[in-house]
């Protein structure tokens, strides 16, 4: 099994790595990202040094059958055209690939915390994906925490959860269980 992570270095990225190829030591993972570097290695996981929003460049580095690919890239961003380079593309780049090497599945990491014109650009992905003929599988999480995460963020884990009593969309979730939920939710595609 083939499967292709967009941003793939990143916090949730090494962690769905690690957790998939402890569950499955037969697939075979590619982590797509700018830098080709990751601090999880493993003899299953290919890096790929490559811009996401280059799909005639990214779709020749890829192995000719892909079972999933996942989109991990996203941020707020206010200006337009830099929030279209780092959030409309790199989707509008997996669709295109999946569609051409007729993947199982696609995933995305989407988000119920932010700016609301990060979540309304978000849902917008989503939709376009959910319109396509291939299944796809949204985890939308809200401030995710636990393993190697140690910014400032992660700090108000605590307050967090007191407010997550009163809002579910502001319960932080562990990585382990964001990465869970995508997993299975591909594999039962």
């Amino acid at each position: 099994m083939n499967i292709v992570l967009l941003g793939g270095n990143g916090y949730i990225g090494r962690h769905l790595t690690e957790m998939w190829i402890n569950k499955n030591n037969d697939i075979k993972i590619y982590t797509i990202s700018r830098s080709g570097k990751n601090k999880f290695e493993h003899p299953n996981v290919v890096n790929i040094k490559a811009d996401v929003n280059d799909f005639e460049k990214l779709e020749k580095l890829l192995p000719q059958e892909v079972d999933f690919i996942i989109n991990l890239i996203g941020a707020p961003e206010k200006d337009e055209l830099k929030s279209r380079e780092i959030n409309d593309q790199p989707a509008e780049v997996m669709l295109k690939i999946a569609q051409i090497k007729k993947v199982k599945a696609v995933g995305m990491i989407a988000g119920k915390l932010g700016p609301k014109y990060f979540l309304n650009t978000k849902a917008k992905l989503i939709k376009m994906l959910r319109e396509s003929e291939i299944p796809v599988v949204v985890v939308e999480p809200t401030l995710v925490y636990g393993g190697d995460r140690r910014d400032r963020l992660s700090k108000l884990v605590p307050l967090f959860n007191i407010l997550g009593v009163f809002s579910k969309n502001i319960k932080p979730i562990r990585v382990e269980k964001v990465v869970k939920e995508m997993i299975e939710g591909l594999e039962n595609k």
